[in-house]
């Protein structure tokens, strides 16, 4: 009898904080134990492993791709560019478009999971007056980033119809791990991501509720709290775990985050409750967002563990080591 190969999965974007999480993840579970690790990696690399096989190049050079591709019966893609111009359609378009063309002519191949993000309905830059579900039209906001992520899911979807590709697609809002949610609430220059609390006080008032332990309550333009999605990385990382080989998953798209998005107003009176911190409002032309998640819980039987007090909890809770410097490896 023909012994099946055991899996060997690719993973682009391997060295990113969900790619490490999802090797680590991979690597300790022992239903996972036969499976084997290909990482795709550019600027950085992982530490040695006898199950994981790193390949050093550019995504969109083909040779590099079709090397990468070789034996490979399941891609996890996790490469961007976020907000760099000169490399987003080589990265977004003309990567995925060899990754995608490899795999529909490999005898290995089983099934292709696209991480994608919720910049491609704009997240909180447009009015949503209801729940956001797959079915909504793409609604990028301005920039390459936005654009990219549809451009991404539109040329995925291609491919179900045109080649039968088995795929799917995790649409994930801001990713949060460690201490994340605490510099993205920071007045210093080391803030986090977006908004840049620092710039919309300006400096003389940044420095000073940087030096209280202010937090920033974001609000719209009627004065309510933004609502704003987020996921943390062990619950994505629960769900690409559930996506594997999963027969529900199939050509699907599917919303992956908390299953309630953060308030920025209730956020501000948990930590001015239990920490604390004095709160600043600021009145910006952001949206409420409230991305739905049912149905990845319903044809993954996935469940999001980290709500806003845990992700809280998490963020002040850790500390940092001194060989784990934050630092930021993309713009945007």
């Amino acid at each position: 009898m023909k012994q099946t190969p055991d899996p060997l999965i690719l993973v682009t974007g391997a060295t990113g904080k969900v790619g490490r999480a999802f090797i680590a993840r991979l690597l300790a579970e022992p239903g996972f134990a036969r499976w084997r690790v290909r990482a795709l990696c550019h600027h950085r690399s992982l530490p040695p492993h006898e199950r994981v096989e790193s390949i050093f190049g550019a995504i969109q050079d083909r040779a590099v791709v079709q090397r990468a591709l070789e034996g490979v019966s399941h891609v996890l893609h996790l490469a961007t560019s976020k907000e760099t111009p000169e490399d987003a359609m080589d990265v977004s378009v003309r990567g995925l478009f060899w990754l995608l063309e490899g795999c529909r002519t490999s005898a290995a191949f089983r099934q292709f999971i696209l991480i994608g993000g919720d910049a491609a309905i704009g997240h909180f830059h447009y009015p949503h007056p209801v729940p956001v579900v797959e079915t909504q039209p793409h609604s990028a906001y301005p920039g390459c980033y936005a654009l990219s992520k549809v451009l991404e899911e539109t040329m995925l979807q291609q491919y179900f119809i045109q080649y039968g590709l088995n795929g799917c697609c995790l649409r994930a809002p801001w990713i949060m791990e460690k201490d994340d949610l605490r510099f993205h609430l920071s007045f210093g220059s080391d803030v986090f991501g977006a908004p840049r609390w620092c710039d919309l006080v300006g400096a003389e008032a940044a420095a000073a509720y940087a030096a209280r332990g202010a937090i920033p309550v974001l609000l719209d333009q009627a004065g309510a709290g933004v609502l704003r999605n987020f996921v943390h990385v062990d619950d994505l990382v629960g769900a690409i775990v559930a996506a594997i080989d999963h027969p529900r998953a199939r050509q699907q798209l599917m919303n992956v985050c908390m299953d309630e998005p953060l308030d920025y107003a209730r956020l501000g009176e948990h930590l001015a409750r239990s920490r604390g911190c004095p709160l600043v409002q600021i009145r910006e032309r952001y949206h409420s967002t409230w991305l739905d998640n049912s149905k990845a819980k319903f044809l993954l039987g996935w469940r999001p563990k980290y709500d806003m007090e845990r992700l809280v909890e998490s963020a002040w809770a850790y500390q940092r080591a001194a060989d784990d410097p934050r630092r930021i490896w993309y713009p945007g």
